[in-house]
């Protein structure tokens, strides 16, 4: 028999501390959903202060903040009748929990703090708050007085409990407690309930989305049931892109996904599922109802709600259509690369309250790929503006200090976004001409300068402090390894220089009066920061880099996708160039090459900084690996540990640039990012003499067998 429930879950693009917008993202959701005739709810994790508050969850303001926030949903009766699940710190018996909490028709149903908490990778969580070890117990938890004021009752459940209505029962897992071994939702669904709900606060990287689906829907085929999954979306504040994707599944099936990427505040993702199929499905499981019937299986608590998530003659009402099941829709990491990062800036740059970019454009891979995100941006807040989004109209007007309605990419990158090629005697003309073709390609206002004049000015400075004989050469005219180097360096680090001088004066130049100044875009790869090959305080260190965690393979491959898909067909020229700084002077006989330098290539520091961060592996297990997975290269053993030993030596005395990098949007596991990703020291002692003796030894041993096999 069909019992049909119509279902919401939503992305909110909430931002730590914005009580008073994610209040009105809130509400908005809910009443979204209700006009679409749901009667459940569920929004992101702690979606009221939101998710991202760091140590300010540690403030007695952020709880009271969240209370009082509560307080206005309780009070509003135009968000009855539909069942309401929302995100707050909760302080209970002293200790401070990561909760959700259901609320109805104005009366705090349940309060359901996190179990297991995240506390790897990026995440943090037994930093703010205790997890609720209490399986299948609630205590009662006294309300603050203004809050029972409003309720008319002094206490309710708080614990690990399920929500039980007149027509089903909901069990609760928050985010991480997905991923965990023993799921809380495998019990829950044995006890019986039937709908999941997650509220979670899981962030972009490439590739990881189909993992999350892959969980929800195996959970929901061995288990049965309908699960309704809720994220973050957008730019909380930080590093981290939470990119949406609130998705209901039932059964093992996808009935609906909402988008993975968008600018938009308010995503609601509804369907209409059938409880009855749900029923059929697990009953006819033999061994589901033996597990079930198991006295192991906790008895959980049930707070019981005089509400029906379906209507009464559901069965009966032929204007209720069921939810088609879907494909999920799973982006390329190209596609990912595209959007992820454009959707960040968007959110940095209208919340930021400044008026646009600028990217200094060095005519080569990285700093491309960092104007190609800046378009694609462009492209995303101008289809947006066709759709008639308020809100992000507003922003672009805000942002210019005018009345425009762009109609293009282009019209908006005029505006917004501004570039500039800070050549010297150096340059070739082959970068300064790709760096002009892009910007003209992508419509940016472009500014293409010399900057010799300055360079020589420093240069003669340090002469005339230091004497006529202290004048540095490069080493191609026959300077030492320390001239060479500080000559390389005066000009990367005039360009940050330059950069920030541009962007602060650039808007007065061109009239603007509104929208604030420009932020200044970094382009350095994961790569580069992994070895440490880029000046420290150049034109890598900036507001923002939206490239500073992906790796230079995948840029490539980016910057290709970009050549068709977004019909730039000149951008052949950058994959067809060589990686190269230009720092010194070239000639017909030598030009200064990038992998050249590092003494390594990008693909060999891809698979160094995935084995050290992702594979955890100091340098003897990253050797040894290396010779099984190197296997078909045909390098000897000793030449392995050659590049082992020269890529920790590089990673361990430039490890310093690292507590200075530019904040760089997340996207792989292995980011060297310092602040908050990358938990390791600054100052190593880049000898390793213990750890390369091994290494050493091993090789021996090696050799020794081969010589006494042979």
């Amino acid at each position: 028999m069909v019992h049909y429930v119509t279902v919401a879950t939503c992305a909110l693009n909430q931002w730590a501390l914005d009580f008073q917008g994610n209040y009105e993202r809130i509400t908005e959701s809910i009443r979204q959903a209700k006009a679409a005739g749901a009667k459940l709810r569920i929004g992101p994790e702690l979606e009221i202060p939101g998710y991202g508050c760091y140590d300010h969850f540690l403030e007695s303001d952020t709880t009271l903040h969240s209370w009082q926030i509560l307080g206005r949903l309780l009070q509003d009766r135009s968000l009855d009748n539909v069942l309401i699940d929302t995100g707050m710190p909760v302080l209970h018996r002293n200790t401070r929990y990561n909760c959700r909490i259901f609320i109805l028709n104005g009366r705090i149903v349940l309060i359901r703090p996190k179990m297991h908490l995240a506390n790897d990778g990026n995440y943090r969580e037994l930093r703010w708050f205790a997890p609720w070890t209490k399986r299948a117990q609630v205590d009662d938890f006294v309300l603050p007085r203004f809050i029972a004021q409003i309720t008319g009752h002094r206490t309710v459940p708080l614990g690990d409990a399920l929500v039980s209505t007149e027509d089903s029962c909901i069990g609760i897992e928050l985010c991480e407690e997905l991923f965990t071994p023993q799921s809380p939702h495998i019990a829950m669904s044995l006890a019986g309930a039937e709908i999941i709900v997650n509220s979670s606060g899981s962030h972009h990287e490439l590739r990881k989305l189909q993992r999350r689906v892959d969980l929800i829907r195996e959970a929901t085929m061995k288990c049965g049931g309908i699960y309704l999954y809720a994220n973050q979306q957008g730019c909380d504040g930080d590093r981290l892109y939470y990119d949406g994707s609130a998705m209901v599944l039932a059964n093992g099936t996808v009935l609906a996904m909402g988008r993975q990427f968008s600018i938009a505040d308010v995503e609601v993702t509804l369907a209409t599922a059938d409880l009855g199929a749900v029923r059929a499905f697990r009953a006819a499981n033999s061994s589901r109802s033996i597990q079930a019937s198991h006295a192991e299986v906790p008895d959980y608590p049930r707070v019981h709600v005089a509400f029906s998530l379906s209507p009464e003659h559901a069965q009966l009402d032929y204007s209720v259509r069921p939810t088609a099941p879907m494909q999920p829709r799973f982006h390329t990491p190209e596609e990912e690369i595209n959007l992820g990062p454009a959707c960040w800036l968007w959110d940095y740059l209208r919340r930021s309250r400044q008026g646009g970019f600028f990217l200094p454009l060095s005519g080569g891979i990285d700093s491309c790929s960092t104007a190609l995100i800046v378009h694609s941006m462009c492209r995303l807040v101008v289809a947006a503006c066709a759709r008639g989004d308020p809100q992000v109209l507003s922003d672009v007007r805000r942002c210019t200090g005018s009345d425009i309605v762009p109609q293009t990419a282009q019209d908006l990158a005029g505006q917004i976004f501004h570039t500039c090629y800070m050549g010297t005697a150096n340059s070739s003309p082959d970068t300064r001409a790709r760096a002009k073709q892009l910007a003209s390609a992508l419509g940016s206002y472009h500014v293409d300068l010399s900057m010799d004049s300055v360079v020589a000015a420093i240069v003669g400075l340090f002469t005339l402090v230091c004497g006529s004989t202290a004048t540095p050469r490069y080493a191609v005219h026959g300077g030492g390894t320390a001239e060479n180097l500080a000559l390389q360096n005066i000009q990367a680090r005039l360009r940050m220089l330059l950069a920030y001088l541009f962007a602060a004066l650039l808007p007065w130049v061109r009239g603007r009066t509104g929208g604030g100044s420009l932020l200044v875009l970094g382009s350095s790869n994961v790569d580069e920061c992994l070895r440490g090959y880029f000046t420290k305080y150049d034109c890598s260190s900036a507001d923002l880099n939206p490239i500073g965690s992906i790796s230079k393979a995948d840029l490539r491959r980016y910057v290709a996708y970009a050549c068709t898909h977004m019909d730039l067909p000149m951008l052949s020229s950058f994959l067809d160039a060589m990686p190269t700084a230009e720092l010194v002077p070239f000639s017909k006989d030598y030009v200064q090459s990038d992998e050249v330098e590092m003494g390594m290539t990008y693909d060999e520091l891809t698979e160094f900084g995935r084995l050290r961060k992702i594979s955890r592996c100091g340098p003897y297990s990253m050797f040894t690996q290396l010779l099984h997975v190197w296997v078909d290269r045909k390098l000897s053993p000793r030449e392995i540990a050659d590049k082992v030993k020269r890529f920790f030596f590089y990673y361990s005395i430039n490890r310093h640039k690292m507590t200075t990098i530019t904040p760089a949007y997340h996207a792989e596991t292995y980011s060297p990012d310092d602040n908050r990703f990358d938990m390791r020291q600054f100052l190593y002692n880049s000898s390793w003499s213990w750890q390369f003796a091994a290494i050493d030894n091993a090789v021996d041993r090696i050799e020794a067998l081969g010589e006494h096999q042979n």
